[in-house]
């Protein structure tokens, strides 16, 4: 048996979006709207769940390569416009990487909307560790920006 282990870390993220946070939180909570920044264009979908309401799942499972990613959610709380808190599994070729909890907070800012990307994350096993998490998600958050900035 392979040797087990836990890292427990947390990162924060804050964004300044020129969008209103109506606008901000439809990218984050419309199927459509979500799947245009978050999924990956040449991955080969596998899976799709989307059921975003408080006690719903989410699922966006797909193949890469030879690389297979599946992210599965559980909204916890929401709040229109304001607030979304959600946990989640990350797997990467059927190894279980992480369980994290995120709260997604959307502020009203005179630039627009100001976004704040709390995650709190157990990295099992060596698999995945807070920072490369927090680089991907800087990257999805960049990627959400430039679909704000799109329409």
């Amino acid at each position: 048996m392979s040797e087990r282990s836990v890292q427990h870390d947390t990162f924060v993220i804050e964004k300044i979006y020129p969008a209103r946070p109506e606008r901000v939180y439809f990218a984050l909570s419309d199927q459509k709207a979500k799947k245009a920044w978050f999924s990956h264009a040449a991955s080969e979908v596998i899976e799709e769940v989307w059921d975003f309401r408080v006690g719903g799942t989410e699922v966006n499972a797909g193949r890469t390569g030879d690389m297979e990613h599946r992210f599965v959610a559980t909204y916890h709380d929401i709040v229109e416009n304001e607030r979304i808190v959600y946990s989640y599994e990350m797997y990467v070729n059927g190894v279980k990487l992480s369980v994290s909890q995120t709260t997604i907070e959307i502020r009203p800012d005179d630039a627009g909307a100001r976004l704040v990307f709390t995650e709190y994350g157990a990295f099992l096993d060596g698999h995945d560790n807070v920072k490369d998490r927090e680089h991907g998600t800087g990257e999805l958050l960049e990627l959400l920006g430039s679909s704000l900035s799109d329409s």
